[in-house]
């Protein structure tokens, strides 16, 4: 009986021991982009992202996990958008090259929520006059949504007001999300950094990973 009282005191000192370890490597990965954080996700960066199905700009089908092989800068906006689309990507690209020079590499995606007009040729056309390695994605329009929510954004199509109903615009979220293959979601960045201020943010959670 003795035995079995020594046994069941070192079965539960084990585990207590292992309970141990698995909060320390919780608490290790919970913080282990602590110091390059901003701010806060609101149920935290679990929250955010999600597997997706869009098409490439060469027509291709593809899944999030196909597509993001490497630390990807991803951006939701429209290539008819007037002003803000073209000044946040344009940004990202820049973003982008200032991490080239520095050695790291980051893929910028550009993901159409406008896919009745955004071909995949329109976004082909689009990216490479902002940065050779930028993707276009765009889809049907319960792809591209399923993109959106994973991701948390926002899109609203406005009534043409001129009647053509080749004209309009949209509302939309203008956040640039970075994430890397197998952890996925990493953090958002708001349009109003620099892009030497988001070089360097990105910068930060590529020195940890």
């Amino acid at each position: 009986m003795t035995k079995y009282y020594a046994f069941g005191a070192v079965v539960a000192v084990v585990l207590v021991i292992l309970g141990m370890v698995f909060i320390t490597m919780s608490r290790d990965e919970a913080e282990k982009y602590a110091q390059c954080r901003v701010g806060q996700v609101a149920g935290g960066s679990g929250a955010i992202g999600g597997p997706f199905t869009l098409v490439d700009e060469t027509g291709k089908t593809v899944t999030s996990a196909e597509f993001i092989d490497e630390p990807s800068l991803i951006y939701f906006g429209y290539t008819f958008c007037p002003d803000v689309c073209p000044l946040d990507a344009s940004r990202n690209a820049e973003a982008v090259e200032i991490l080239e020079d520095r050695g790291k590499i980051v893929k910028p995606v550009f993901i159409s929520v406008d896919p009745d007009r955004d071909t995949p040729e329109i976004l082909q056309d689009f990216t490479d006059r902002l940065h050779p390695r930028m993707v276009g994605l765009t889809g049907s329009m319960e792809q591209v949504r399923t993109a959106s929510q994973a991701y948390r954004t926002y899109f609203k199509k406005h009534e043409p007001e001129s009647g053509d109903e080749e004209y309009y615009l949209l509302d939309h979220s203008t956040f640039s999300y970075l994430v890397f293959p197998e952890e996925g979601f990493i953090e958002f960045f708001r349009r109003d950094l620099t892009p030497g201020q988001l070089a360097d943010q990105v910068g930060c959670f590529l020195d940890q990973r």
